[in-house]
């Protein structure tokens, strides 16, 4: 079943999106961006070495651009003009990049996303020539507006980031579904497998994660365990559930045609 995740124009056959911090080393980052099979990988341009410390090991040398796809992203940002300035620099380090992650973050506690702040950045960023995926509050009339600005994917949360509360608001989430047309990806909030397998059971386009698996006691294994959620969730959506009936039980044997004791005749 060819049922690729199609970004600004290119295909990827996985529908997971992982970052690249939190692990350990590098070398654990390495083997559980293999284990989950994905190939885009976020990194955070202010935390992550790709090349802008010089003698220092750097990420390119354990994931290479030539087998992953790389999505530099604004961690760490709380105005337009740094997230701006941050994606230039990324772009210069990668060689004319132009694929990114565009995250403005209102305050350190909650890393919640300040949308007048994202949404400026965004209008900017796309007349500057970048394909800009954006983190965002589950608000159908925000994500609108940042597809109507150029945004080729939008990215709501599902929880606060690294938090591993799961997906809890799934009507606004289903909402922003409905309402765009571009991808949209769930990023933020996800702490197992069975949170990605819901996101993408409600339509989602994808899931990113990084501290779901960073942090879990064997990132490997979780890696795997969230690439199996992830297509679990993708196959269930696209088979079609079962309608839900709240007070309307049905046998799952059919009752036609069965056999019945035969009742003895009247004397």
């Amino acid at each position: 079943m060819n049922d690729a995740l199609v970004v600004a124009g290119k295909a990827y056959s996985s529908r997971l999106l992982v970052g690249t911090g939190k692990y350990k080393d590098f070398a654990q980052t390495r083997a559980a961006i293999e284990a989950s099979g994905a190939q885009i990988v976020t990194v955070a341009i202010r935390r992550t070495n790709i090349g802008q410390a010089k003698g220092e090991p750097s990420l390119l040398e354990y994931l290479p651009p030539s087998k992953f796809t790389y999505l530099p992203n604004t961690a760490g940002c709380y105005s337009a003009p740094d997230a701006v300035r941050t994606l230039r620099l990324a772009r210069e380090l990668l060689d004319g990049h132009d694929l990114v992650k565009l995250e403005v973050l209102g305050d350190p506690h909650t890393l919640y996303p300040n949308m007048p702040e994202t949404l400026a950045a965004a209008e900017q960023l796309v007349k500057d020539g970048f394909k800009v995926m954006v983190y965002c509050s589950d608000d159908p009339i925000q994500a609108r507006m940042l597809e109507d600005a150029g945004c080729v994917a939008v990215m709501p949360l599902a929880s606060l980031i690294g938090s591993g509360m799961g997906i809890l608001n799934p009507w606004n989430l289903q909402l922003v579904i409905d309402r765009v047309k571009v991808p949209v990806l769930v990023d933020a909030g996800v702490g197992t497998a069975s949170d990605a397998a819901i996101a993408m059971e409600l339509g989602c386009d994808g899931v990113l994660m990084n501290t779901a698996i960073a942090a879990a006691k064997d990132p490997v294994l979780m890696a795997r365990a969230m690439k199996k959620g992830v297509e679990a969730g993708r196959e269930a959506f696209l088979a079609g559930r079962m309608p839900k009936k709240l007070y309307s039980a049905a046998p799952s044997s059919p009752v036609e045609g069965t056999i019945t004791p035969s009742q003895p005749k009247a004397a």
